[in-house]
């Protein structure tokens, strides 16, 4: 049960479910069977996991040295080792799960993974840190209508996703600078300093709105009760200093249910 235990935690359970909910139910929106969503759920679950152990078996090191003491390998929880087979063994299933939307699907999803494995390796401590971050979550819309319709996702929806990924990067990184620029860790939020925090609303904000007013037909009520829920969690998001990497998320979940409601399929 301890193992167990550290393997949730280190899998960054938040962020997992997360992801997982709002991409499933852009799947059932589409169009997608109940099997597919199930398929589709089971992809991005798997792939999740594999990226959330990579990081903290990658990571262990710079955790201990700083004594991140929500790290369970820093509280004994579980081994670097055990991570790491774990994270090898979700990465061999993801393959041929991805692979099983369609071959275009998996491989944007692939593309996903390969783009968070590669910042877990080291693309993390360079200038170009944002840069897997919106390549994977702008192509995480095209994973959907590439499984569901055999098309590729809108503009918007891309542009949406990739300013997602920026905007969760920098609200990720920010309350852990002065750790990650102790380990040696200087990737574009660190090179960018408290400035980093201040910055996490615009990509946000943006994304928000072009899940809102581009996509066809009347913004409607929904619409606006939407960015103006946005807006205060943004709001939230600068003026509190250690504002949970959760509020990210919800704001990423009021605009996709947003685009849900208004009955805008991607």
């Amino acid at each position: 049960m301890r193992t167990l235990r550290g393997l949730l935690l280190a899998c960054h359970l938040g962020p997992t479910v997360a992801v997982t909910a709002l991409v499933t139910a852009l799947a059932w929106s589409a169009g997608r069977s109940p099997a597919g969503c199930l398929l589709v759920a089971a992809t991005i679950l798997t792939g999740h996991l594999s990226i959330g152990w990579s990081n903290d078996a990658i990571d262990a090191a710079r955790d201990t040295i700083v004594n991140r003491k929500d790290k369970p390998v820093v509280r004994g929880l579980v081994s670097r080792r055990t991570l790491a087979v774990a994270a090898g063994v979700m990465l061999v299933v993801t393959i041929p799960v991805s692979l099983a939307n369609g071959l275009a699907a998996g491989l944007v999803h692939l593309l996903f993974i390969a783009c968070a494995w590669a910042y877990n390796l080291g693309l993390k401590s360079t200038v170009i840190s944002w840069l897997p971050y919106a390549v994977a979550f702008g192509a995480l819309p095209s994973f959907v209508t590439l499984g569901t319709t055999d098309t590729w996702a809108p503009w918007w929806a891309t542009t949406a996703g990739a300013l997602l990924g920026v905007g969760a990067h920098l609200a990720n990184v920010a309350p852990d600078l002065q750790d990650d620029l102790a380990t040696g860790v200087r990737g574009w939020p660190q090179r960018l300093g408290s400035n980093a925090r201040l910055l996490v609303p615009i990509p946000l904000a943006a994304s928000a709105a072009l899940l809102t007013i581009p996509p066809p037909g009347p913004i409607g009520v929904v619409g606006w009760i939407a960015l103006v829920v946005v807006a205060g969690l943004l709001v939230v998001v600068v003026a509190w200093r250690q504002a949970p990497f959760l509020l990210t998320l919800g704001i990423a979940a009021v605009s996709v249910v947003s685009l849900i409601l208004s009955g805008t399929a991607l």
